[in-house]
């Protein structure tokens, strides 16, 4: 997405697996068959690139011993007898809006890539099977289904992404519903000596990458249909909805310095924008680098990752402001029941702390995890399900991935038996075990 020739990158398919006009003909083929436009609807997942730790931020185990416990208080919140990490502040004034997830089976789920929780699938795991990156997001799925009703802006647009194993991808849907990687999208909309959007419109600088295509495209017209539906991505480009939704800096100051200066703080506002423009899914990628992830708090002795104390603690604070910030500005902007947002990572960590020869690292823990959501117009104020007294097991009420997707598709009005094909042209259900978690749908 960077430098001069974003806007060709934009308008190819199959380059940095965009494929834009792709998108764009799905669309128009799900119009052609009728069907309808949905409410404007749009999910923001937080993906806490690396997993964070559950015992150290929203199961904590006060009474249990330092090892298990580990270095953090704990601070009451706004609903009666539950407790938080002591920085989060925000997340313990706000929690009447929250729902707290305590018991969510992520068995089977890895990083690197991050498959199972983002596509629901416990078969999403490349370690143990080679098809598993052929398993579209969920965010994919929504995008395929979904028509959008702003047709210059994308459907899945990923922020802040650090490495592509941080994110699931579109596998057997195609390369068009991959995400739109909005990193520096900025330099995408800035102006650039000598190519003017006029320019770009009448000289077709595109046609230079798309005689790649010529010998895969028949002669039946759809030589015709590719060119119009690049020029509708040059359209997205070179046009004011997308410029004007990626521009923070038409934020008045005073959301901005709520926001905040820190990049992922501003990423929130980022992703605010775009799905207050119409953009369906957006996916944070929270992380300050490129491999595993920064909440993958193994020890301080193992770079570039930190321990608790050191590694997840500064973390926490900022964490803290981008979530509160972005359901109170929704909130206010009257938006939080048509937008549900959650922070997750891939599984939660360790009970016993100093794993690996660290002093307070905590390793995988895929037997359970944590989860925060907001917004969707569902029943908040809650903590649902519990583990037992050391963190390590869930005692009561899991919640899967599958839960997890119902849930979402019920907030996206998407039929839980959707289905797509796989390479063998066998039909595949999206959800294979799982339904609308009860307590926040009712």
């Amino acid at each position: 997405m960077l430098g001069r020739r974003s806007v060709l990158k934009a308008g190819i398919a199959g380059m940095a697996g965009l494929s834009l006009p792709g998108l764009l003909q799905a669309n128009e083929a799900s119009l052609d068959a009728g069907k309808q436009s949905l409410p404007q609807k749009s999910v923001i997942l937080i993906w806490m690139t690396g997993g964070p730790s559950h015992i150290d931020t929203w199961d904590m185990k006060p009474s249990a011993p330092i090892e298990i416990r580990g270095p953090f208080q704990p601070i009451s919140t706004a609903l009666p007898g539950v407790q938080l990490c002591e920085f989060l502040p925000r997340q313990a004034a706000m929690l009447d809006k929250m729902t707290i997830v305590r018991s969510v089976d992520c068995r089977f789920s890895n990083h690197e890539p991050n498959m199972v929780m983002q596509t629901a699938n416990r078969d999403a795991e490349p370690r143990t099977n080679r098809e598993a990156e052929k398993y579209p997001a969920l965010a994919s799925i929504i995008a395929r289904q979904r028509i959008d009703s702003i047709p210059d802006l994308p459907p899945y647009v990923v922020l802040n992404l650090k490495s592509r194993s941080h994110i699931a991808w579109g596998g057997y849907l195609g390369h068009a519903y991959d995400p739109f990687p909005g990193n520096d999208v900025g330099n995408l909309f800035a102006p650039t000596a000598g190519l003017t959007a006029d320019r770009l419109q009448s000289r077709c600088l595109l046609n230079r990458d798309l005689d790649r295509l010529r010998q895969d495209l028949d002669q039946s017209g759809s030589m015709e249909a590719a060119n119009r539906f690049t020029r509708q991505a040059v359209s997205m480009v070179t046009g004011t909805s997308a410029r004007h939704a990626f521009d923070i800096s038409r934020e008045p100051d005073s959301v901005r310095e709520r926001y905040g200066e820190h990049e992922w703080c501003r990423q929130a506002l980022l992703a605010r924008r775009l799905v207050e423009a119409g953009v369906s899914f957006v996916t944070i990628d929270l992380s300050h680098h490129g491999a595993s992830g920064t909440w993958d708090t193994h020890g301080d002795n193992i770079p570039p990752y930190g321990g608790i104390w050191n590694g997840l603690r500064p973390l926490l604070p900022v964490f803290d402001r981008l979530l509160t910030t972005l359901v109170g500005d929704l909130d206010e902007r009257g938006l939080l029941d048509r937008v549900l947002i959650l922070a997750m990572g891939e599984f939660g960590r360790t009970p016993k702390i100093g794993t690996q020869g660290s002093t307070d690292g905590r390793d995988h823990w895929p037997n359970v995890m944590s989860m925060t959501m907001a917004g969707g117009g569902f029943r908040h104020g809650q903590v649902i399900g519990a583990t037992e007294r050391d963190g390590g097991q869930i005692q009561e009420r899991p919640v899967t991935p599958g839960d997890i997707a119902a849930t979402i598709f019920r907030h996206m009005d998407v039929p839980p038996e959707i289905t797509y094909t796989d390479n063998r042209g066998r039909p595949r259900f999206v959800i294979d075990q799982g339904r609308p978690i009860p307590e926040l749908c009712g």
